[in-house]
């Protein structure tokens, strides 16, 4: 499954993160001699674990020429090892009441179980198996990789949303691994061999470059027990050195326009700001708060301003990645109302943007947003899904799941000067801008 890079992502990160609790209460951390990360939390409300497998590979490591091969081993690793044939994973996991699925992003691949708690060991036991035994077949890959052309083909191909987005990275970015989608290039995906997901998997998929982390019912040292006993006889494996994928993020940029076959025109401005690196950073904390103020809730100022009060635009999202290994672009995307061209639609986004950062934003403003974002994530605080995912993101964008709390206490610290700072960087020249209009 693919991991969408847009609005719907669905990592707890950014705002998000003030309505988490203060810490992650009875967590115990504990890396194995073989390198891998093991988190277990303790949740004992109802008789259910959860567990994420996260491997710190994505799109973004990818070269040209080879896209979708994060994707595409993704589908794979559900095809079997030399001891539990394909489809057999997916089919034993279900046998035992449970739900498994995974995702691949530009920056991990994650492969999760929902279960009763007394069967983790069984989910534990098909998960190392498949992080060292994987044998797939030349047949089942051929076949596997018409089902991800397809899936190219109705994902991005024939959704404006993710066309329009894969158009805006193409031109926003100059490095491959940035511009490419996380399914990738049709060219590509007709000329991946089997081979070349073997060695993908041989390289990436190893203890030390993997988080586990189990949310539930559960006992952590008995757990962890469990867990040496599958993964810890696992070897670590040299792994590759990873490209390099910064990039210029002042770069000037000509705006693009494209056809599609969608019954309203669309837009998207993608500006190119930094991403959280150091807990210290003032400046995407002040982008992630800027984007609640402009689009975080009803008072918002795009939807008070341009949806409801002037009605000039059906719909406009903002998002941005907080936490990130990758070059971050806070987008906004757009439909236009009837009457409104995509032109005069930007003009209007740049406008309320241009009004924070030579105006400010009051003292209320900036608390209620952030109060509705606390408020909105109620229901996500008590979610296990949530709580391993924040965890896995922690850990694979270079901070500590320990993190949270500060990264939390900052956020909620944010000023509006800051606030004011960061709108002033999205004015400074950083704007990429793609429009859509329907085929003729």
């Amino acid at each position: 499954m693919l991991f969408p890079q847009s609005l719907q992502r669905l990592i707890c990160t950014g705002i998000a993160l003030l309505a988490m609790p203060a810490a992650f209460a009875e967590t115990v951390f504990h890396q194995l001699d073989n390198g891998m990360k093991v988190i277990i939390a303790e949740d004992h409300r109802a008789p259910v674990v959860l567990t994420q497998l996260w491997y710190k590979i994505g799109s973004i490591d990818e070269v040209p020429g080879k896209t979708g091969l994060s994707h595409a081993l993704e589908h794979m690793m559900f095809k079997g090892t030399h001891t539990v044939p394909a489809g057999e994973y997916s089919s034993r996991i279900s046998a035992l009441g449970g739900e498994d699925n995974a995702y691949t992003s530009p920056e991990e691949t994650v492969y999760h179980v929902n279960i009763a708690a007394q069967h983790l060991p069984t989910v534990l036991r098909l998960e190392a198996d498949r992080m060292a035994n994987l044998n797939f077949s030349d047949a089942a890959f051929r076949n596997e990789m018409k089902v991800i052309r397809e899936e190219r083909r109705q994902t991005v191909d024939d959704s404006p949303n993710n066309a329009l987005y894969e158009k805006l990275l193409g031109i926003a970015w100059q490095k491959s691994a940035n511009r490419t989608h996380t399914i990738g290039i049709m060219r590509d995906l007709h000329h991946l061999k089997p081979n070349d997901l073997r060695q993908w998997y041989r390289q990436w998929y190893a203890p030390n470059n993997a988080t586990l982390i189990i949310v539930g019912d559960v006992n952590p040292e008995q757990t962890l027990a469990t867990v040496k006993q599958y993964f810890g006889q696992i070897p670590a494996r040299e792994l590759p050195k990873r490209q390099d994928i910064s990039e210029r993020l002042d770069r000037p940029v000509k705006p693009a326009a494209m056809r599609a076959n969608t019954k309203q025109p669309l837009m998207v401005l993608g500006y190119r700001v930094p991403h959280l690196q150091k807990l210290d950073d003032t400046m995407p904390y002040a982008l992630d708060v800027l984007g609640s103020i402009l689009d975080g809730h009803s008072a918002a100022r795009f939807s008070k301003n341009l949806v409801r009060g002037q009605q000039t635009a059906q719909r406009i999202d903002v998002s941005y990645d907080l936490l990130s290994r990758q070059p971050q672009l806070w987008t906004v995307f757009a439909m236009p109302a009837n009457g409104t061209s995509t032109a005069k639609l930007r003009q209007l986004i740049e406008a309320q943007i241009a009004d924070i950062a030579e105006n400010g934003v009051s003292e209320e403003e900036l608390q209620r947003a952030i109060r509705q974002e606390e408020a909105n994530e109620i229901y996500d605080r008590d979610s296990i899904e949530s709580r391993a995912s924040l965890m896995g993101t922690l850990e694979n964008t270079g901070f500590s799941y320990r993190d949270e709390a500060e990264i939390r206490r900052r956020l909620s610290q944010v000023t509006a000067q800051q606030v004011q700072e960061a709108a002033r960087l999205l004015t400074s020249g950083r704007a990429v801008f793609v429009e859509m209009q329907p085929a003729r």
